[in-house]
């Protein structure tokens, strides 16, 4: 990966010494507006909540597309190195972003990486989860840490995430500080209602306990609530099958406990958890963690409030 953004970043350099791309005017540009470019969904939706219309927003990650194996191209490449707020998760999956930022010419650039707006914690395996291939291959030896990714999955977080990126606004365009001021706060109104409603489901639960026939990027979350969580992948696998062995656990997890509910995640092929649906009479429903949309849900500009609304239904019905 590193060797192909290497030569990626090669062709970029050629091309910006020939048209003089990189020539970026840091000012504002000529129609007043702020040039920001964010890697996934939460960044895009939180970031054109706050500017209103006074930035040009590109959201790299196209609807719908698998969001652990993009690769930028030479043109998502140029926009980063000529915006003027470019906004990105920092964890493994953004490991290509490193060298072009190590390249960027365009010095008064503001970056916002969202593992540095909030408290992280180390990713984890649950129980009857079973561990990817590189972490079982370096048993024995001291393994990096690694960080759950997925720190916009909890509103609180989220809310602190919209603080930062507010804040980034007003200083590169102060000229129009007080509306991001405004936008950021009114919309962090809007999610600490939704974090409100969740803490009242919760609260008045039977139960607190979620099944996942699925990845697992809701870690944030569950810490947030209180909630215990067993799942067939972590956050960011790229699996897409799970063994035996740990459908059997889940399978048993829900009958012993009795769970009506099996979750699955946004734009997820759901086949674990309509097998596990299947042996057990429980409910498949979606609980979407926002890390992406889909073209249809993106074109009808759904927002982060929206998912988060509609998760407030569907955490009732698990946890009844």
């Amino acid at each position: 990966m590193k060797k192909k953004i290497g030569i990626i970043l090669a062709v970029v350099m050629i091309f910006g010494l020939l048209t003089g791309c990189q020539e970026k005017n840091t000012e504002i540009d000529s129609e007043g507006k702020l040039s920001v470019v964010t890697t996934i969904f939460p960044e895009y939706d939180f970031a054109r909540q706050v500017a209103g219309d006074n930035a040009d927003i590109t959201l790299l990650l196209k609807p719908g597309a698998e969001s652990h194996s993009y690769e930028p191209s030479p043109a998502d490449i140029v926009k980063i190195q000529t915006c003027d707020v470019f906004i990105y998760v920092g964890g493994e999956n953004d490991v290509w972003v490193d060298d072009i930022l190590e390249g960027i010419e365009n010095k008064d650039m503001q970056v916002i990486r969202l593992l540095d707006c909030v408290d992280v914690v180390e990713e984890e395996t649950l129980e009857g989860m079973e561990a990817e291939e590189e972490e079982a291959s370096s048993e024995g030896e001291e393994a990096e840490v690694e960080y759950d990714e997925h720190v916009w999955t909890s509103p609180v977080n989220a809310m602190k995430i919209v603080d930062s990126i507010s804040s980034t606004f007003q200083e590169v365009d102060p000229e129009h500080g007080d509306e991001y001021k405004t936008n950021g706060e009114n919309y962090n109104d809007k999610i600490a209602a939704i974090d409100k409603q969740l803490r009242d489901v919760v609260e008045n639960g039977n139960r607190k306990e979620l099944i996942f026939g699925d990845r697992f990027p809701f870690r944030y979350f569950a810490d947030e609530y209180g909630l215990e969580c067993y799942a067939a992948f972590p956050g960011c696998s790229e699996d897409t099958e799970a063994s035996a062995s740990t459908i059997a656990f889940l399978i048993d997890k829900v009958k012993e406990d009795k769970v009506p509910v099996v979750l699955t995640i946004e734009l997820s092929n759901k086949k674990i958890a309509q097998t596990i649906g299947e042996d057990t009479g429980a409910k498949v429903l979606e609980l979407h963690s926002c890390h992406n949309v889909s073209k249809e849900d993106f074109e009808n500009g759904l927002t982060y409030v929206d998912f988060m609304e509609r998760n407030v239904d569907v955490l009732e019905e698990a946890l009844k």
